[in-house]
């Protein structure tokens, strides 16, 4: 059920209305943002929310069976809190989005929520950006307990793994580069496929301070899952970590952490389930 103050649920009761649709995002970085489709900026709640970057959004879809409901939110790339390098760089990924209505010839009366969720899904289409607006419901359809499964479910470094990822952290500089895809550094003399399933971190450059994972590696030509959102330059500065592909041989062999590995490598599969008794053997 939708509230709202007695003076709005009036102005919205008679017969001409002012109201204007703003929309608040809330990033996992802290950044909060504000977006407004009225024409002007507008001041709610103490957060300033924009008008050059106004925004359309298709029907609100709302079923009362526990589904997902969602709608999609589509806005021009042309204001400095909303570029597409932030986007490509994932910032804007899981961001918390609250819907609201305001009558903005007088913000004193509050406002009507109109849908609260996350972003999933996001396209780029040349100036312009969609995004998916998930409902509150997808938070059910996640997987909130650990199974049992043959590979390791801690990530490399972290508190159950303890593997110790400063002591195997290096640095170096990008000697040559022709896309946002890769690089190389002449330098690296490490065997091919030992960086596979690791990380990058820019040091310096137009990625500074941003992350990607490592595809493959060879001959010191690094080829990244996804594209950096920022040119890679020669010179620019990096440290990598090692990859885990999280089976019980890597962690025993490689990292020699057998002890802490948290999978069940040796839990019969799917084939052992669907036997069934063979007179021939």
């Amino acid at each position: 059920m939708k509230t709202a103050s007695t003076q709005l649920a009036a102005h919205v009761a008679g017969e001409t209305a002012t109201l204007a649709t703003c929309w608040k995002v809330m990033r996992r970085d802290g950044v909060v943002l504000g977006f407004t489709d009225h024409d002007q900026d507008l001041t709610v709640d103490s957060l300033l929310y924009q008008a050059s970057t106004g925004y359309t959004r298709s029907a609100i879809h709302t079923i009362s069976d526990l589904s997902v409901d969602n709608l999609d939110i589509e806005s021009a790339l042309n204001s400095d809190t909303l570029s597409a390098d932030d986007l490509r760089a994932g910032l804007w990924d899981g961001a918390e989005i609250e819907i609201f209505f305001v009558n903005w010839q007088n913000l004193t009366q509050g406002k009507i929520i109109l849908k609260r969720g996350t972003i999933g899904h996001v396209e780029l289409q040349d100036a312009v950006f969609k995004a998916e607006l998930r409902g509150m419901t997808q938070q059910l359809q996640q997987q909130i307990a650990e199974l049992f499964t043959p590979d390791c479910r801690a990530d490399l470094g972290d508190s159950r793994c303890k593997v110790n990822l400063v002591a195997l952290t290096v640095i170096g500089t990008v000697t040559a580069a022709t896309d946002r895809y890769g690089f190389t550094d002449s330098a690296r003399a490490e065997a091919n496929n030992y960086w596979n399933g690791g990380l990058v971190t820019w040091a310096s450059g137009a990625n500074q301070g941003r992350k990607m994972e490592i595809g493959s590696f060879s001959g010191g030509v690094f080829a990244l899952y996804l594209p950096m959102p920022g040119v890679i330059a020669v010179g620019d500065a990096y440290s990598l970590q090692p990859g885990c592909d999280k089976s019980f041989t890597t962690c025993k062999n490689r990292y020699n952490n057998g002890n802490n590995f948290r999978g069940e490598p040796y839990i019969p599969g799917t084939d052992t389930v669907y036997n069934y008794p063979d007179s021939k053997s």
